[in-house]
């Protein structure tokens, strides 16, 4: 059996971070008797506000369930430099709740800020999410301008809180493509900044739907993997996606993170990476959908015994 550590988080039960797409959200609550009763041992936070925010309150919701806080989702507009005190702030804000709760719960593993672009707020991004061209990224300035801020906001969670940040590739944002993450990785210290690597983001920003693009981004970020996202990529919605020119949240509304195992993403061949790698870390299934889409408890359960299928 695998040695890693399965969760899951509030955005396969429709709880996402873009503006403009926050629909009614079922509470918190039945979201975390969910994710527990379908076999997952940790959650990520989800949006500020979402779930308690102060340690104490949130500790006692976790350890209820027998839940572990394994990370929290930080969207900042890193490109633009007037973004970069804010976006701190929100990381650190972040950092301190996560700390808090992990020293009450006295958890063997440190939580991870998870730090992103601001996602989804790119018209051209938006537009070409799968099928990114190099005219369509930074100047050689803005990823210096990127790259400065992430590194500082890696820096004030760890001076401030002691815990590690990962930088979060995504589609729909400045780094998706396995180009566009390597630039950062290469201006980005990387005592401050790990990486979390997203399988089903991965592969769609790989403009490709072969799964062979996954194990040589992980053979090409190895040193710097540090946290993992499980998301299955639909080779035919993805494929379409491309042809027909969708915009990044219509391939999402047409189900192109599907439930694992029936997409395109080998799973398999990653736990085989992963095994040989020692990896004990965390893996949080993500199956991104939109507010009212899908049967997120069905969809949980049904992973999870995807998963179990496969020895996880």
């Amino acid at each position: 059996m695998s040695r890693l550590k399965l969760a899951n988080a509030p955005v396969s039960w429709g709880v996402l971070e873009f503006e403009g797409l926050k629909g009614r959200a079922i509470g918190y609550q039945q979201m975390l008797d969910e994710l527990a009763a379908t076999g997952y041992v940790g959650t990520e936070l989800g949006d500020w506000g979402y779930m308690p925010t102060q340690p104490e309150t949130l500790q006692a919701e976790m350890a209820k369930r027998g839940l572990a806080m394994v990370g929290g989702f930080v969207p900042v507009a890193l490109k633009d430099p007037s973004a970069h005190v804010s976006g701190e702030a929100r990381a650190l804000k972040v950092a301190g709740l996560l700390a808090g709760v992990a020293e009450l719960s006295g958890q063997d593993q440190e939580p991870f800020v998870v730090l992103a672009d601001a996602n989804g707020t790119d018209p051209t991004r938006i537009q070409n999410a799968g099928r990114i061209t190099p005219e369509m990224s930074l100047s050689n300035e803005a990823w210096q301008v990127f790259a400065q801020g992430a590194d500082r906001i890696a820096l004030a969670v760890r001076d401030r809180t002691g815990l590690p940040t990962v930088f979060h590739p995504h589609c729909a944002g400045f780094v998706e493509t396995p180009e566009e993450i390597a630039r950062l990785l290469d201006l980005t210290d990387p005592a401050l900044l790990g990486l979390a690597f997203d399988t089903g983001h991965f592969l769609y920003g790989s403009r490709s739907n072969d799964p062979q693009q996954i194990l040589d981004g992980l053979d090409r970020f190895d040193d710097r993997i540090r946290h993992l996202h499980f998301k299955d990529c639909h080779a035919e919605v993805a494929t379409r996606s491309r042809s027909q020119g969708w915009d990044y949240f219509r391939a999402v509304r047409q189900g192109l993170f599907c439930e694992l195992g029936q997409g395109a993403v080998d799973f398999p061949s990653i736990l085989s990476w992963l095994d040989g790698r020692g990896y004990e870390g965390w893996a949080v299934v993500e199956q991104d959908v939109l507010p009212g889409m899908g049967t997120p408890r069905e969809s949980a359960e049904r992973n999870r015994a995807y998963l179990s299928s496969i020895g996880v």
